[in-house]
């Protein structure tokens, strides 16, 4: 049984079976040598995606992968926000591998490129597959090591949860984030290589090059549950690390139920989905659906894309395009050898009930710094005072087109805190019980998973 001692043992070793300066050239050169066409085209200029006026949707002949249409937000019957939104029902696998080489635990990692990626290739789960994907309805070959997530009752689960994708954007989409214990030891391949915990975290620094599949599952590596073991190694000169001898705070769990289901209960919210060719001020100008009075951070293009040693070769699609960066923070402070982090309530258009826990900071680029917690944040900024990671970090490049956004870990001065009011949609919780949460199901969005997955050893 895979223990906490050998997640820490992998999180504190650099190199067993691969150096991280050999895997960080192996991504590189894929990088190079991998060829790639995307052309942005007119949606009729693509023999496979159409508007279908019975549906009001853009979707394809197969129907299938998914579809765009309009969504409504409306507060006692006022509209408040109205777009495109991605509609994709199955859920998909995001699943990692892994086992142990030397003694140490490690993850089979994937160079895989998707069409939106800003740089091409980059680190990514054992298997990132859409259910279209698996069934091949795509026409394409069957995603590598597919077999083990279908048969994953045979080998140690420790992690199998669905959890939310980014709900400004899709409509209440969900993954199967998997990561499986194996005995027996898998050859590497072309475009499959074995790294450790601590590697992974490393190469995280590096501007987009982990990709946001891998940083949701890791993110749900249960520490709090795992079984425990007398420490064998290190943990007391890490931030992070000595963390895990703590209890997780079951009282602290009651209260944010309490507060979420208040907000999911008694909202005055009401979401339609509509016509994609009917919203508001929207239209096809020049190729895109675009937003013709600039409110909203994304545009619909469309795409043929050429992409070598894909399970298709090429095809046509449309993509969500950002016009500029997000910024997602995470602010923590210590006290007594305890870190306790901010995190808040985000209720978004597309979420699957209502409202999740997000990070601190969740801003789209034209947004505004408003409240107290955000204005504090908003100066230690600009005076890059307490930031612990700071990295720009892709979204899902299978659906968005180089969307790139700023991930930032920032520690204030509990006196800092003490000086301001802490509005009631935010929640102080430490690591350990925020670990205990992420267990759950739909619980914590995918902004908060994905800056949590920074924190290392």
């Amino acid at each position: 049984m895979i223990t906490l001692n050998d997640y820490i043992k992998s999180l504190n070793t650099a190199k067993t079976y691969n150096k991280t300066k050999y895997l960080l050239k192996w991504i590189n050169e894929k990088n190079k040598t991998t060829y790639v066409d995307i052309k942005e085209i007119k949606l009729e200029d693509s023999n496979y995606w159409f508007y279908d006026k019975k549906e009001g949707a853009i979707r394809n002949k197969n129907n299938s992968f998914f579809s765009i249409k309009g969504i409504e937000k409306y507060k006692l019957g006022k509209l408040l926000e109205s777009h495109p939104i991605i509609i994709q029902d199955e859920i998909g696998y995001l699943g990692i591998i892994t086992s142990k080489i030397n003694g140490v635990l490690h993850f089979l990692m994937q160079a895989k490129i998707e069409p939106g990626n800003i740089n091409k290739v980059q680190i990514s789960p054992t298997i990132q597959a859409t259910k279209s994907n698996f069934l091949q309805k795509h026409g394409g070959k069957k995603p590598a090591f597919l077999e083990y997530f279908i048969n994953s009752e045979k080998y140690e689960i420790i992690v199998d949860q669905i959890q939310s994708e980014q709900s400004s954007r899709f409509y209440k989409k969900r993954n199967r984030n998997v990561i499986l214990y194996i005995k027996d030891h898998i050859k590497e391949s072309e475009n499959f290589r074995w790294f450790t915990l601590g590697q992974i975290k490393k190469l995280m620094k590096y501007d987009n090059l982990v990709n946001m599949d891998t940083r949701t599952v890791l993110s749900c590596i249960p520490y709090s549950t795992l079984k425990r073991e007398k420490f064998t190694e290190d943990i007391n000169n890490s931030i992070f690390l000595n963390q895990l001898n703590l209890k997780i705070n079951h009282e602290k769990i009651k209260k944010i139920y309490y507060s979420l289901n208040n907000k999911k209960m008694f909202n005055n919210y009401s979401i339609r989905l509509t016509d994609l060719y009917s919203l508001n001020n929207w239209k096809m100008e020049h190729g895109k659906f675009q937003d013709i009075e600039n409110k909203y951070p994304f545009e619909v293009i469309f795409a043929d894309i050429t992409i070598q040693g894909r399970e298709v070769y090429n095809w046509t699609q449309p993509l969500f395009k950002a016009k500029g960066k997000a910024t997602f923070g995470l602010v923590f402070f210590e006290e007594d050898g305890v870190i306790h982090f901010i995190i808040k309530e985000k209720p978004e258009i597309g979420c699957f009930d209502y409202v999740e826990l997000g990070p601190t900071i969740q801003k789209e680029f034209n947004d505004n710094f408003e409240d107290n917690i955000e204005k504090l944040f908003e100066q230690n900024l600009i005076r890059n005072s307490g930031i612990i990671a700071k990295v720009l970090l892709s979204e899902e490049g299978g659906r968005f087109y180089q969307e790139q956004n700023l991930n930032i870990i920032m520690k204030i001065d509990k006196n800092e805190l003490n000086k301001i009011y802490l509005p009631k949609e935010y929640h102080i919780i430490d690591f350990i019980t925020l670990n205990k949460m992420i267990q759950t199901n739909n619980l914590i969005n995918i902004q908060l998973r994905n800056l949590i997955s920074l924190l290392e050893g």
